[in-house]
């Protein structure tokens, strides 16, 4: 079956929303308010919903990877960026280089667990 799929946006929660908006801005995404409540935040082609929703179990299980382009620089740029400083609950964890690829990881300040990394060329 063709899905003809355009996009794909998970929504995903957030403990203390108003922190949640602000690291996701200083993460460099952009966002677009859509109630009090509720954003889009998108990077290229990619986005998200962040909503003003906690249940533990949920935010606790929340995994997302997101394909850059390159992930030493993403890393090097993720560390300018002192966001454990800034949000006490964030956690950086460095490169890892795995059979199929690399990547880092960001924990959000709701415990959401990023996933940044680059497939190996094939070729």
């Amino acid at each position: 079956m063709e899905h003809g799929s355009k996009s794909i946006r998970p929504f995903i929660g957030a403990k203390i929303f108003e922190k949640s908006r602000n690291f996701y801005n200083d993460l460099g995404f952009k966002e677009v308010v859509l109630a009090p409540n509720f954003s889009f935040f998108e990077s290229g082609k990619v986005g998200f919903y962040l909503q003003d929703a906690y249940v533990k179990d949920w935010i606790d299980n929340t995994m997302i990877f997101m394909e850059v382009n390159n992930v030493v620089e993403f890393w090097s740029e993720l560390i300018k960026l002192d966001l454990p400083t800034k949000y006490e609950e964030v956690k950086l964890v460095p490169i890892k280089d795995l059979a199929w690829g690399r990547e880092c990881f960001v924990h959000d300040p709701s415990g959401i667990l990023w996933h940044f990394g680059e497939f190996h060329q094939k070729g």
